[in-house]
């Protein structure tokens, strides 16, 4: 049986994107805690504001609330990260990214179109790069808390469970709707990019008699 699941690429040249998208979250950080709050209320993500302000559908997802929100991420965008951009490149694996961050916050403006309640981090775009990671690579272990070893599909589904009872107790300030707009994101992706190793697979198989 042939597996479409993507196969690693060669090694790219310089740093690999992961890192670079993380040592961006961490500088503007510091930019945060520096110019607090005038990068946030300018650059964080106001659906009341969004069409105003264009920009911050991307900028947004480099903002975080706090150290916390910022090594849970970043842990997990390195987690995830590396694999997947391995398996896919680097232009596939930034598309995945921006376009699930960006779905991400259309889905809170869709949700609460009024808001003025300022939307930060990358989750979205992160829930984003482990759908597609969940699709190519399901039963990859993963150990959850450091020591419990469980297949990634069903963190994923875990994951996803928690944010849909999630969207039922808003009062969290915990993006649910933009964790699972960028999940559907990533598993549409990756869907897509196993359609094309197949493709490519039928195209190039050799038949023997």
């Amino acid at each position: 049986m042939f597996d479409y699941n993507i196969a690693p690429r060669k090694r790219q040249s310089g740093p690999p994107t992961t890192f670079i998208l993380i040592a961006a979250c961490v500088a503007i950080f510091v930019l945060q805690v520096l110019l607090y709050p005038a990068i946030d209320v300018n650059f964080g993500f106001i659906p009341k504001y969004a069409v105003e302000r264009p920009w911050s559908f991307i900028t947004a997802i480099f903002l975080h609330g706090g150290v916390s929100h910022l090594f849970v991420n970043m842990f997990v965008l390195f987690m995830f990260g590396i694999f997947l951009e391995n398996r896919v490149g680097r232009s596939n694996y930034l598309l995945i990214f921006f376009l699930a961050g960006i779905v991400g916050n259309i889905s809170y403006m869709l949700l609460t179109p009024g808001s003025a309640t300022i939307g930060l981090g990358a989750s979205g775009a992160i829930y984003g790069l482990m759908g597609a990671l969940v699709v190519l690579l399901p039963f990859m272990v993963v150990y959850v808390w450091g020591m419990v070893p469980m297949p990634l599909l069903f963190v994923a589904v875990l994951w996803a469970l928690g944010d849909i009872f999630g969207l039922f107790t808003p009062a969290d300030n915990i993006g649910h709707e933009a964790h699972l707009a960028g999940l559907v994101i990533g598993l549409l992706f990756g869907f897509y990019l196993r359609q094309q190793a197949k493709r490519r697979y039928k195209q190039h198989r050799i038949i023997g008699f």
